[in-house]
């Protein structure tokens, strides 16, 4: 039986079946399309389920007020703090799609991690918010009314946000947009606490008075699981890691390409959601400046085949050793007097022989 292909392997695919109907360059322009595309979706994704949410959130207002459920409040409350998290990320989409200045080499796509930080705070302040109104009710009971309506209101809670959950993280992982991916984990919070909600308005109908605020604590518990989730997808992309899978295929990519011999470092980052790639590769000392740059180019295109999202690519043309070392004149620079090459990342198949550098 075969083995599944990766998201790498779909992408390449794509890439090839894209060329046979629509040969294409790999310029500047080549690239801000898509990037502005995937903003676009973005944005999209961000509108429509700020509607839907937006709906769900009025609803159940409307039966807090009729019943005073504090469980119910509690999921209002993080259903419109869920539909507000749309606005710093609409805000980071938009500008995102601004072209890089002088100032700004690299562009705004960073505002998409700061998007990532606001929502994480959001998500910590609904919580609070939740457990101190469960822990007031739970000291100072009071009956609740309507408990039809509580259940109902819950159940819709649970369909509006569970679909743009679902929504959300989808389009995340598509664009590669870690902000969107944490606001779709916050809707999937908010959903299954709705759930939740029913079990109080079960204790409250057998005349359990405590059950209300305890399923309140219960949500805001349920809370901090999702925070802890939000919060890693987010202190990951600030810190700049990719999935090692995409390091591994670019170097495959790099090595399949004819006239490297060998690759070295290979360095990806995300900025908003698209990646930026900076590599190394070995080719024979005796190429002509021409030729070594059209190797380059190669392995450009070869990333641009294998890395999904990838956006740009620096290639870094080494040779193989020759007499002398051309960075002696730069080694006082560096405290320990070793040249000046970037570490390898740890790579099992590797070779390490040494290699000097012409930048192309």
């Amino acid at each position: 039986m075969a083995a599944p292909r990766s998201p790498a392997q779909h992408h390449r695919t794509r890439h090839r079946l894209a060329h046979l109907f629509a040969p294409h360059g790999h310029g500047t322009a080549d690239r801000v399309d898509p990037a502005m595309e995937t903003s676009r979706e973005g944005l999209r994704t961000l509108w429509l389920s700020l509607a839907v949410l937006g709906v769900t959130a009025a609803l159940q207002a409307a039966v807090v007020a009729l019943s005073g459920s504090v469980a119910l409040l509690g999921d209002t409350i993080h259903n419109a703090a869920d539909a507000l998290t749309a606005v710093p990320l609409g805000v980071a989409f938009l500008l995102g799609r601004r072209v890089a200045t002088r100032s700004h080499t690299y562009g705004y796509g960073r505002a998409e991690d700061i998007a990532g930080v606001v929502i994480v705070l959001v998500i910590a302040a609904s919580a609070a918010l939740a457990a101190l109104q469960a822990l007031d009710r739970l000291f100072n009971p009071r009956d609740v009314s309507h408990l039809a309506a509580v259940a109902a209101a819950a159940l819709i809670g649970f369909v509006g946000n569970e679909w743009v959950a679902r929504y959300r993280i989808r389009t995340g992982r598509k664009i590669g947009s870690a902000a969107l991916v944490a606001d779709g984990l916050h809707a999937r919070s908010d959903g299954f606490t709705s759930l939740a909600v029913l079990l109080g308005a079960g204790g409250a109908a057998l005349g359990w008075r405590w059950a209300d605020p305890v399923v309140g604590l219960l949500i805001t518990l349920a809370i901090l699981f999702v925070l802890r989730d939000a919060a890693r997808e987010v202190f990951h992309r600030l810190m700049d890691r990719v999935d090692p899978r995409l390091v591994a295929d670019a170097e495959q990519a790099l090595r399949r390409v004819a006239g490297v011999r060998d690759v070295g470092c290979v360095r990806l980052r995300w900025v908003g959601h698209g990646l930026r790639g900076e590599v190394e590769i070995v080719v024979d000392p005796q190429l002509t400046v021409v030729r070594a740059h059209a190797l380059a180019v190669a392995a450009e295109h070869a990333l641009i085949h294998a890395v999904p999202r990838l956006t740009a690519a620096t290639v870094h043309v080494d040779h193989t050793p020759v007499t002398g070392d051309p960075h002696a004149p730069l080694a006082h620079h560096h405290h320990d007097g070793a040249k000046p090459r970037a570490p390898h990342p740890p790579s099992d198949d590797r070779h390490d022989a040494p290699a000097h550098r012409e930048p192309v």
